[in-house]
């Protein structure tokens, strides 16, 4: 099959591995940077560039959409939807899980546990979304952030109130969340591919940082997922839209609580845990790219 990575970084670790396990299985790759990437928009003729040339040979594409390109690079996915190209994940999953308050929305209604949710931008009530919340301390985020940027502890209801408003002065809509304590700088990342989760990991902050990401200097360690854990990281891919992501959860005592279903996630967990992520995911493109693309259930 011809391969289409869709990635702004040939050099990065996820995408290297994605086009090693491809080409070792005989697939031709080639590595797309969507920022780059235009469409003709024609009647009965949808086509996507690039360097000049159409890509109307591609069978597979893999989106590797960052955060700060999310519009762009899904409108070149969806594009190459319409010319009946077979993707990892579908345009409208990958926008629907980069919206905080949507993906929440989703989980909840598909009775996935969440931590208690407050979405808000210009309200004056503060004191109710801090109670509504659980009270202080409390997690404060930008609506959308990534790798652990634009997320705030704020222990008390003052400094939650001091943050609220600062966001409610410069006009961001904003995300308030519980502090789980007995989960503090951990987190457990489940890969999903297929319906089955091929590795899982525990990041820790190593010093007094209560984010647990990589990208934030966390550290990751092997870890065995109970049942109800597995359970829930597969329910929240389902429930997303997602064959392919990572399912970011806490431990909680009332059981685990996910926190984002992220549709690029990174092959660090690779390194941490030996396993074959690329490999599993270029098995699961062989078994599924020939069938016709799923229907989109979820809705937006």
């Amino acid at each position: 099959m011809n391969i289409a990575i869709l990635s702004r970084g040939p050099g990065n670790y996820s995408t290297k591995r994605l086009k090693e396990e491809a080409r070792k299985r005989g697939h031709t790759v080639r590595v797309v940077n969507h920022a780059e990437c235009y469409v003709t928009v024609e009647q009965g003729r949808p086509v996507v560039r690039y360097e000049g040339e159409s890509l109307a040979d591609i069978d597979v594409i893999i989106p590797r959409i960052g955060q700060s390109i999310t519009k762009y690079g899904t409108a070149m996915v969806r594009q190459f939807e319409m010319q009946g190209v077979y993707t990892t994940a579908s345009s409208i999953a990958i926008n629907r899980s980069r919206d905080k308050l949507r993906s929440m929305q989703i989980l909840a209604r598909a009775d996935v546990g969440i931590p208690k949710t407050v979405f808000a931008r210009e309200t004056s009530d503060l004191d109710d979304v801090i109670e509504q919340a659980g009270g202080a301390p409390l997690i404060i985020k930008v609506a959308r952030g990534t790798h652990g940027n634009g997320v705030v502890l704020a222990e008390t209801k003052k400094a939650a109130q001091a943050v609220m408003q600062a966001f409610y002065v410069e006009g961001v809509s904003f995300v308030v969340q519980e502090f789980v304590e007995e989960s503090a700088g951990e987190d457990i990342r489940a890969f999903v591919v297929g319906g089955r989760v091929v590795a899982s990991m525990k990041r820790q902050s190593l010093d007094d940082d209560f984010r647990s990401n990589l990208h934030q200097g966390g550290e990751g360690s092997v870890v065995k997922l109970t049942d109800e854990e597995r359970k829930t990281a597969l329910k929240a891919a389902k429930a997303m839209g997602l064959s392919i992501c990572g399912v970011d959860m806490m431990r909680s005592s009332r059981g685990p609580l996910v926190l984002e279903v992220n549709p690029s996630p990174g092959f660090g967990i690779e390194k941490v845990t030996g396993r074959n992520v690329a490999e599993k995911i270029i098995e699961y493109i062989e078994q599924n790219a020939k069938a016709k693309q799923r229907k989109d259930r979820v809705g937006a």
